[in-house]
């Protein structure tokens, strides 16, 4: 079992009481079953969660949107199990709904793991939405210091040279600082 499997159960089983509804969710083999989680009215969020976490590692489409209003979840451990999951999922509209996610301005306290998906996802989105991010968080007097850093780090694992201008910026912030040069020297410079 991966960390993330288990930490998901760990916490869910404790979120569910245990229940025989808790086991038997776990325990199915059967995507339609756990695909019926997530229409049937009246399912709790642990229900939910579980159904969609399974069915987007095991690459089913059908936990798409779930998993995308999982990853906007105000709880870090929900997003951080859903940007595991999505990452697994193979849907080619998962780095467009990260993006819009990541640079949402009246989202933003619940972005980092949606800009450390686009990292993992490496997509044609993940650079430009990462550059936008960081830009609105260089203000001197901004609060997502993490939603920040994750930016640096993430153009920085993605060396792209677009990134230069903002993560030069970023340099001028002592948060930021160490980070921006670690990105920066991780850009391929031309010859």
């Amino acid at each position: 079992m991966d960390e993330e499997l288990r930490s998901l159960t760990e916490r869910l089983r404790a979120e569910s009481g245990g229940s025989t509804a808790y086991d038997r969710l776990l325990a199915t083999d059967d995507p339609d079953a756990l695909a019926g989680v997530l229409t049937e009215p009246g399912q709790p969020l642990w229900a939910r969660e579980l159904a969609a976490f399974r069915l987007g590692v095991a690459g089913d489409r059908r936990a798409f949107e779930a998993l995308v209003l999982l990853l906007n979840h105000r709880d870090p451990p929900r997003c951080a199990a859903a940007a595991h999951a999505l990452a697994r999922l193979g849907d080619p509209r998962t780095a467009r709904a990260a993006a819009a996610l990541a640079t949402n301005e009246l989202r933003v306290a619940y972005a980092l793991h949606p800009v450390r998906l686009l990292t993992a996802l490496r997509a044609p989105e993940a650079v430009p939405a990462l550059i936008t991010t960081l830009r609105r968080r260089l203000n001197p007097h901004d609060p997502y210091r993490r939603v920040a850093l994750a930016c640096v780090e993430g153009l920085g694992e993605l060396g792209d040279p677009r990134a230069e201008p903002v993560l030069n910026e970023a340099l001028a912030h002592p948060a930021l600082a160490e980070a921006a040069v670690h990105a920066l020297a991780r850009i391929p410079r031309p010859r």
